[in-house]
């Protein structure tokens, strides 16, 4: 399922420079052609989607190439920023954790391990009693689906093993991950997939009109799917391709149904958690709590780490030396991550998130207003917005390439975003850091909007 790729012949651009933006060369820079050309010849084909901007620095909501280009970030380098790039308060951390002398010690006990772990726990929903930290978000989903198969057998016998999710959902690029996902052209690789993972449709309203929770039990009863053969439950809190939320009701019908079945909800908020959607967990907004989470991304402030968190006798089904990684807790990870949650804590930037994605979310519904015929949906809470493209006169048949053009003249006008993705990679995702100033997002939208208007213009 390959997306579009971009031109890496510098042409000229507009210049422009305003308080938030600056753009003062051809795009790409010229110069900068050369490592453009290194990557696509030294790294696989698959690394090459991304619009060709060789980052330079990044702080807060702003990134800057070598060559004096400064962009306002809808980014966030993925929803990993949601302090802001290298806060100065993280890069106080990273520099004293140096200074001390410690940046790696495999499983054996440090801290500032010991600060993250109990720090999670501490934010986490009612229930949640540990923290098993790891690197990747496909390495936490890898963990809570091994830790729920086992729960299963445990309570449930050796058929207790099913993992149930929907379909279009992301997990993970890693084996496991991606069979639990429901995009069947990243499973094409896999020549024996388990048959003990399920899917069934994912009620957004948008691509599936049907969001109640009978269609939940047709959709089981179709596919043969009996509770005791389902050990764990497992989704995204809001489906990242789309940036869209689930049924509120639909969810709170499949957590009673898990409760009573004795099978594990795992939510996975590893792009979604720490204030991104205006709740310090994006699953509250469905009113339940799950059994276990899996996050990443927007934990450390810009370091790579992931965590599973859920209660005592789920997270302790291994004994000592049993679930290990190399770089779990890694000190100077952790230490960032402790400073990255103070930061969302002390700031108060959930509640900034909700109250600026108010803002986000109804100018872009105006712009979908005004071009209803191809935006489809804007879907998304808080400071995350799926913008859903759609070919004029369809329902909802997905139009890639406008979403494709439109992201390229956002990049050359000072609006950095990610290549489009979800269905038909027709999804434009805008989440800046939850720290952007209102002026600057409101300057992001005008940029989108005045993008839209000029690839329309074109046509």
């Amino acid at each position: 399922m390959a997306y579009l790729s971009y031109d890496i012949k510098p042409h000229k651009v507009k210049k422009i420079k305003t308080k938030y933006r600056e753009i003062k060369t051809a795009i790409p820079n010229p110069k900068s052609v050369q490592v453009l050309k290194d990557l696509r010849k030294y790294e696989p084909r698959a690394m090459g989607g991304q619009p060709p901007i060789v980052w330079h620095k990044a702080r807060n909501f702003n990134v800057w190439d070598e060559y004096g280009n400064k962009w306002i970030d809808f980014s966030s380098g993925v929803l990993v920023a949601n302090v802001g790039h290298l806060r100065e308060e993280v890069k106080q951390e990273i520099l004293k954790q140096v200074k001390q002398g410690l940046i790696h010690n495999y499983c054996f006990p440090n801290v500032q391990r010991a600060r993250l772990v109990k720090k999670l726990v501490s934010m986490s929903p009612k229930g949640i009693e540990k923290a098993f930290l790891l690197t990747t978000g496909s390495e936490a989903v890898e963990c809570a689906i091994k830790l729920a198969r086992t729960y299963g057998q445990k309570i449930g016998g050796k058929k207790k093993i099913g993992i149930l999710g929907f379909s279009s959902a992301f997990h993970g690029r890693t084996l496991g991950s991606q069979m639990a996902g429901g995009i069947p052209g990243l499973k094409e690789w896999i020549v024996n997939i388990d048959k003990s993972f399920y899917q069934i449709p994912y009620p957004d309203g948008y691509f599936n009109k049907n969001t109640s929770f009978e269609y939940f039990k047709k959709a089981l009863k179709a596919k043969k799917i009996k509770p005791n053969m389902i050990a764990g439950f497992l989704m995204e809190s809001y489906q990242g391709g789309i940036a869209a939320f689930a049924d509120k009701e639909y969810i709170k019908g499949v957590r009673a149904w898990c409760k009573k079945n004795k099978i594990i909800f795992i939510d996975d908020e590893v792009q979604a958690g720490f204030g991104r959607t205006g709740k310090l967990f994006s699953i509250e907004h469905y009113g339940i709590t799950p059994d276990i989470i899996c996050c990443g991304k927007g934990l450390s402030g810009g370091l790579p780490i992931s965590a599973v968190l859920g209660p005592t006798k789920i997270m302790d089904i291994y004994g000592p030396g049993e679930m290990t990684s190399t770089h779990s807790g890694n000190p100077l990870v952790s230490r960032t991550a402790v400073k990255s949650l103070e930061l969302i804590q002390n700031e108060k930037l959930v509640e900034r998130s909700a109250k600026l994605g108010l803002i986000l979310h109804a100018e872009l519904n105006k712009i979908k207003d005004q071009h209803s015929d191809i935006i489809g949906a804007v879907n998304g809470k808080g400071l995350l917005v799926g913008v859903l493209f759609r070919k004029a006169g369809t329902e909802n048949e997905p139009d890639g390439t406008i979403a494709f053009k439109i992201v390229k003249k956002c990049i050359e006008k000072g609006l950095m975003l990610y290549a489009p993705l979800g269905t038909g990679g027709a999804t434009i995702k805008m989440n800046p850091p939850l720290i952007i100033e209102e002026a600057a997002l409101r300057e992001g939208i005008s940029i989108f909007k005045e993008a839209l208007e000029e690839t329309l213009n074109e046509k």
